[in-house]
């Protein structure tokens, strides 16, 4: 696996693989909303709907563990482990997330979430001697979010705003980040896919707690046959895609992997106009050529240089 996830072609279909399942959560979770008749302000139930999606996304990783990858599930000594990075990789993302989209808008949520990048590269850089920012690293970023922000950019008489919601967002990427950051550490110690089982698990529970408190209600929702598949797929493609970048943090540096989640948002574009009916902006081309742009000149542009010199 390590071979493959560190070949330069490997690594590249896996991240856009990863972030491919990422970014169709955003219209399934849409259309599950939708559904369940779960709306903007309903901070409770969309938290408790996020418990039902982690929880079974964390089961169905230690079912595999034990069945496929033949890896004890145990949590003996690893109890804080996976509960510090559950903490941060499910439960507090999350929470800021869920919470800070209500009262934000779907293209701004879109913009900042490709902000993720810039803040795991940023925390590498003072956390890892081999991983520091460069001009080119710097000019990845920089293509990347400019392609993002393109891309969402509101048409029209549509504006952007800055407030509660926005900032809330923020600390949830930050929080992202720094999960994935403990994750590659903790990856070094730990078989990647039972302590990410275990992470969405513990921080599933925190969602329910916190969820139900703020609804007043435990089970709130009627799942159909469609809602409760969407339910399953998000919980798969959690799963899936939680694995394997970890299992991609693990094998190569912060910085080569992090640049694939400005993809994240530009598919969360592309699908929800395929499965929603919605609209694809034309500035959403324009923003996948500067998205692809980074990434290049992050990948191969140090190697022309070097071979010039």
């Amino acid at each position: 696996m390590k071979k493959i996830l560190t070949h330069p072609v490997g690594m590249v279909v896996f991240a856009l693989f990863t972030t491919l399942l990422w970014g169709s959560a955003f219209p399934f979770i849409k259309k599950s909303y939708e559904l369940l008749a779960i709306t903007s302000s309903e901070y409770g139930e969309q938290l408790l709907f996020a418990s039902y999606r982690f929880f079974l996304a964390g089961v169905l990783l230690l079912i595999v563990s034990v069945l496929i990858f033949k890896q004890p599930i145990t949590l003996k000594k690893r109890a804080y482990a996976y509960s510090r990075l559950g903490f941060f990789l499910t439960f507090l993302q999350y929470v800021f997330f869920y919470i800070g989209l209500s009262l934000s808008t779907g293209v701004q949520g879109s913009i900042i979430a490709g902000s993720t990048s810039f803040f795991q590269m940023l925390l590498a850089h003072f956390r890892y001697e081999d991983d520091r920012l460069n001009r080119f690293k710097g000019l990845a970023l920089f293509l990347g979010f400019t392609g993002v922000i393109l891309a969402n950019w509101p048409q029209g008489a549509a504006g952007v705003t800055f407030g509660v919601g926005e900032i809330l967002l923020i600390c949830a990427m930050i929080s992202g980040a720094f999960a994935n950051l403990i994750a590659k550490e903790y990856s070094a110690a730990y078989p990647v896919a039972p302590m990410t089982g275990w992470a969405m698990v513990i921080g599933s529970i925190g969602l329910f707690i916190a969820g139900a408190v703020l609804n007043g209600q435990w089970f709130p929702f009627h799942f159909t046959q469609t809602t409760a598949w969407m339910l399953l797929y998000l919980a798969f493609l959690s799963a899936t895609g939680f694995t394997l970048w970890n299992l991609l943090m693990k094998y190569n540096p912060v910085s080569r992997v992090s640049l694939f989640m400005f993809f994240v948002p530009i598919y969360g574009v592309s699908l929800s106009a395929l499965i929603l009916g919605e609209t694809i902006p034309p500035q959403a081309l324009l923003g996948l050529v500067f998205v692809v742009s980074g990434i290049l000149v992050s990948t191969y542009l140090p190697v022309w240089f070097q071979k010039r010199s």
